[in-house]
């Protein structure tokens, strides 16, 4: 398994723990960070799920309003929490980090679908992520 697809898969994990716990994100990420330093068996986290996950901590906000804007007939909190944590991640990657083609970010999430969630889930995250990448140019307009 490639460095970066265990990257994404332990930002995802998590993304999925904070939203179980009701916790804030860094919280989890720092969690993680002291485990990882006192159990051997732990590896450390990479430096790629540092930057998904701090990137997401700083962008949860508007993560979450374009979700919740571009889900058609979802509402954020009734999603299954391990698509919206996908969702997160995987809008994330696609919008603010720029040297992940767009369509690794997405592929890679649809992956994290395949994996964690229910038989529909992939082709709901690949649906929502291909309008988010469409959309793209507009949404990084919006930000400056």
């Amino acid at each position: 398994m490639a460095a970066r697809t265990k990257a994404r898969k332990r930002a995802f994990q998590i993304l999925f723990e904070a939203d179980q716990r009701g916790a804030d994100v860094q919280s989890v990420l720092a969690d993680w960070m002291r485990h990882a330093r006192t159990d051997p068996r732990q590896p450390p986290l990479n430096e790629y799920t540092l930057q998904l996950v701090e990137g997401y901590a700083d962008q949860v906000s508007r993560i979450d309003e374009l979700i919740s804007t571009y889900a058609v007939d979802w509402d954020l909190d009734r999603m299954p929490a391990a698509d919206r944590s996908i969702l997160r991640l995987g809008a994330f990657e696609l919008i603010w980090v720029d040297d992940t083609p767009d369509a690794v970010a997405i592929d890679e999430a649809v992956q994290l679908a395949k994996e964690f969630s229910t038989d529909d889930s992939p082709a709901f995250v690949n649906g929502l992520l291909g309008r988010l990448k469409e959309l793209k140019p507009s949404l990084r307009r919006e930000e400056r």
